[in-house]
């Protein structure tokens, strides 16, 4: 069968959801025959094993809907209900993440091998009380997972500073709070990892709007750098603005201009010539602005050095 014509058959006879199991595909009529032609011809991906989205669907997802189908696919091919976790979990919960990879995170009640879970799959034995659980509907099926709370103190564990603080920064704006987190590990009884945990709950912050901005607050705590004031409202000519991060006694402001890597976000001229006039404003009363992009975070040393110049640049025009 060519191509398009393969194409035409799956689009037509594929149900509703847009991941659907090999039996779910066979009733609809697509045999295992075609569901592997189709594959081949690549007019369907294969998210996991009994699991799979149309290809168009899958190209056109952006990252984040290509994690939650990943999970979709592993829930509707389990024999046995799981309790999701960790960042699959944080996931569920609609937290923000950032390069924490693609594996699915269960927590289980018994050693297993990971063979039995899957090379998708991350299992990890330990216990969840009632009370760190709670239950979401994805796609028709209700998922059991941990709670904000308890997800947030998990990644803590398995995750460096920088991408579990983007977990709790957002997590916080959602409901959790550093005293919820910091119960639920208490109640977790790991001993593993304690030491992760206390220190996230130190850095974490709900005022950072994007991960963005947690991982710029973090680079500027690793460098040294003086705390700065976040979500710091000016008066200008042009409006009142809201920094990102600002050094008031200096005058210095610190942006960060979007999450365009992850986040597929692009600002329009409208946006970016109103956000000039407000630049030239503050120019105009005495603030010095410098700006970080996503790329920057990848370079260590590059944020300190620009926010370095910044106070050079500010102590020189206050001089």
């Amino acid at each position: 069968m060519e191509a398009a014509a393969l194409r035409s058959l799956v689009e037509v006879r594929w149900p509703e959801s847009a991941v659907a199991t090999t039996d779910v595909l066979a009733t609809a009529g697509i045999t295992d025959r075609v569901l592997t032609s189709a594959v081949r011809a690549r007019c369907v991906h294969r998210v996991r094993r009994g699991a799979y989205v149309l290809m168009a669907v899958w190209n056109a997802a952006a990252p984040w809907e290509k994690d939650l189908y990943r999970i979709d696919g592993h829930a509707a091919t389990r024999a046995t209900p799981a309790t999701y976790s960790h960042t699959t979990a944080a996931r569920l919960l609609g937290c923000a993440v950032w390069d924490v990879g693609e594996r699915i995170h269960l927590t289980v009640p018994y050693a297993s091998s990971a063979r039995s879970h899957g090379p998708d799959v991350a299992a990890h034995r330990q216990p969840v009380g009632d009370e760190d659980l709670v239950h979401v509907l994805r796609s028709g099926r209700m998922l059991r997972l941990t709670s904000v709370d308890r997800t947030v103190a998990d990644c803590a564990r398995i995750l460096d500073l920088e991408r579990a603080a983007v977990v709790g920064d957002h997590a916080l704006r959602r409901g959790a709070s550093v005293e919820g987190i910091a119960a639920a590990a208490e109640r977790s009884g790991l001993v593993r990892g304690a030491r992760r945990v206390e220190r996230l709950l130190g850095a974490l912050d709900p005022r950072a709007e994007s991960p963005g901005e947690t991982r710029t607050r973090i680079a500027l705590a690793a460098a040294g750098l003086p705390a700065p004031e976040l979500q710091f409202e000016v008066m200008t000519e042009e409006g009142l603005y809201r920094a990102d991060f600002a050094w008031p006694e200096l005058k210095v402001i610190l942006e960060f201009d979007g999450d365009s890597k992850y986040f597929a976000y692009r600002p329009t001229a409208e946006v970016l010539l109103a956000e000039r006039r407000r630049e030239n404003a503050l120019a105009a009363a005495g603030w010095v602005v410098v700006r970080v992009r996503w790329a920057d975070l990848s370079t260590p040393g590059v944020i300190a050095a620009k926010v370095l110049a910044a106070f050079a640049r500010a102590t020189k025009l206050a001089s």
